[in-house]
């Protein structure tokens, strides 16, 4: 197997690919992927003394807000 080699920072593949992992990330945030990342990061600078919730329990807690205040979706 070949070595991975890295693109220069100027070159168009190397441009291409950072601006797919931004689209990338972008796209995440809209959908909501990144939320679960995200409250743990909130949690943590907020300094809880409760552990934080499991993903699973995350997920189950924000679909039953959204469930039981539904506002601004559009499904």
């Amino acid at each position: 197997m070949e070595p991975q080699t890295e693109t220069p920072p100027g070159s168009l593949p190397g441009t291409l690919l950072r601006g797919l992992r931004g689209f990338a990330a972008y796209f995440r945030g809209v959908l909501g992927a990144d939320a679960y990342r995200k409250y743990l990061e909130h949690h943590e600078a907020c300094g809880h003394s409760a552990a934080p919730m499991s993903e699973r329990q995350f997920w189950r807690d924000r679909m039953d807000r959204q469930d039981s205040n539904p506002q601004g979706r559009c499904c």
